[in-house]
């Protein structure tokens, strides 16, 4: 019996391994090669992602591409591109316009957007014509050239507006402000805004290849010392006081003018008249002497002999009326006078030429 169960023992262990060799021969020959091909493609996957082949550009961003640490010269625009892994990346620069406050107190508590696009800084401190201090608040809005992008950055940096727009800005400023005493520079703030805005541009326009676009350069405001701006005070409420007094005189004279016109105009207005009534007068005067010229000129012998027949004839109807009438002759005259005398009436009749 042993010997027996020895052998059978010894049959069914052969048989076992047989059957276990046959499960790994069939698992081999029938999914070896699907088997690569997951792995094969797991290893792919795995490589692409850790080594990244593309790049996506947003609006508003450009890829500047390096090839072997070189920059290509042309910028890529939005959108999807492939790269060469290991050999080629791409650096991606913002383009959007950006901000820097340069101010005291405002802005101070303003936030920054996105990578910097609005950074707050001191005010510009700097002397006016007579070495006094002066802070000028300024906020400038720019944006980097994406066509000039690649140069800009092999050129300056990734810490190009620090090289470019703070210089400028502090220069130009310092320039324009230093031309002008803090009296000036209270009362000609368009002026010098103006100046400041036109300089910038100008001096940022003759950077090669014009890396930066200048949007707008604001004046926000001029602090002056703290006696200045009570002395600018004092002047101003001098001249204002002084405005005063002078449209005062000038209103004081306006009404002295009017008075004077129309005290004018009163006495032209009587001259006028009285010179009237005299023109009206000899007009008359020269009418009535001009009649009477005219009617001596009429009076002729023959006219003053009829007129004596004519009185005589008269005096003698008066004779028949009445007897009592009394007979007075005029010296040198040709008709006589006649008056008439009656007991119960007393009629006096004078002829007479």
């Amino acid at each position: 019996m042993p010997a027996d169960l020895n052998d059978y023992f010894n049959k069914n262990k052969k048989n076992e391994n047989k059957k276990s060799d046959f499960n790994i021969d069939f698992n081999f020959k029938g999914f070896g090669k699907f088997n690569g091909v997951i792995i094969a493609a797991i290893v792919i996957f795995l490589i692409v992602a850790i080594s990244k082949p593309f790049v996506v550009i947003n609006s508003g961003q450009v890829g500047i591409r390096s090839t072997t640490g070189k920059y290509d010269p042309i910028a890529l625009q939005p959108g999807f591109h492939f790269i060469i892994p290991y050999f080629q990346k791409v650096l991606i620069i913002d383009t959007k316009v950006r901000q820097i406050n340069y101010a005291s107190y405002e802005g101070a508590n303003e936030r920054t957007y996105g990578k910097e696009s609005i950074i707050n800084k001191e005010s510009i401190k700097v002397t006016d014509a007579r070495n006094l201090p002066v802070s000028v608040d300024i906020t400038v809005q720019y944006r980097l050239d994406a066509s000039n992008a690649p140069q800009t950055i092999a050129q300056w940096g990734l810490d190009w507006e620090n090289k470019i727009i703070d210089p400028v800005i502090l220069e130009v400023v310092r320039s324009v402000v230093g031309k002008y005493t803090a009296e000036e520079l209270a009362v000609k703030r368009n002026e010098i805004a103006t100046a400041i805005e036109l300089e910038s541009r100008k001096s940022v326009d003759a950077q090669a290849n014009k890396p930066v676009l200048l949007e707008s350069v604001k004046l926000r405001g001029i602090i002056l010392p703290t006696n200045v701006k009570e002395q600018i005070e004092k002047v101003q409420i001098a001249k204002q006081e002084a405005e005063r007094t002078k449209y005062e005189v000038e209103r004081a004279n306006q009404e002295a003018l009017k008075k004077a016109a129309l005290a004018e105009g009163i006495a032209k207005a009587a001259i006028i008249e009285a010179q009237g009534k005299a023109d009206a007068q000899k007009i008359e005067a020269d009418a009535q002497a001009y009649a009477n010229r005219e009617i001596a000129k009429s009076i002729s012998k023959e006219l003053l002999e009829l007129k004596q027949i004519e009185t005589q004839r008269q005096f003698n109807e008066a004779l028949k009326v009445n007897n009592d009438a009394k007979i007075f002759l005029t010296p040198g005259g040709a008709v006589p006078n006649i008056w008439l005398d009656n007991a119960s009436t007393k009629r006096t009749t004078s002829y007479n030429n």
